[in-house]
């Protein structure tokens, strides 16, 4: 059986590469590629963050655990990488490669430290708690 844990550990990692790509092509000045790389990493984060964690996986864990503290931490995480996510796009807007690598400095390490929580902690819990786990793991795969 696939786990919510192995499924959306996944979709990190494709994040990962968007990022990297989007990265390397501002430090060498390829702005058409940077754009490319950071749309399609902006598009899967949206997608993980607000629709399947914050739509899906959130309420199903709060349903069973009550308003529980660790989606709370997720949430407002989720906000500063928003508003992180926010600068760099006004960076890359602007060509301000300094602007730019300095935020996405910053951004890298709130996401690894933010993924490390989910990978190790909240994602195990809901692997373990969520009385449908299989029914969520198949709609997570279906988006």
């Amino acid at each position: 059986m696939t786990t919510i844990n192995e499924v959306m550990t996944a979709t990190h990692r494709v994040c990962d590469r968007y990022f990297a790509a989007a990265e390397e092509a501002v430090a060498e000045e390829d702005w058409p590629a940077a754009e490319a790389a950071w749309g399609q990493f902006t598009l899967l984060l949206e997608k993980h963050m607000t629709v399947l964690e914050e739509g899906l996986l959130f309420p199903a864990f709060e349903e069973f655990n009550g308003q529980a503290g660790p989606t709370q931490v997720m949430r407002t995480e989720h906000e500063q990488i928003h508003a992180l996510a926010g600068q760099i796009r006004v960076a890359l807007s602007a060509r301000d490669k300094q602007a730019f690598l300095g935020i996405a400095e910053t951004l890298m390490l709130l996401i690894q430290q933010h993924n490390m929580k989910e990978e190790q902690i909240i994602y195990p819990m809901m692997d373990e708690s969520i009385a449908k786990a299989a029914e969520i793991v198949g709609k997570l795969q279906q988006e």
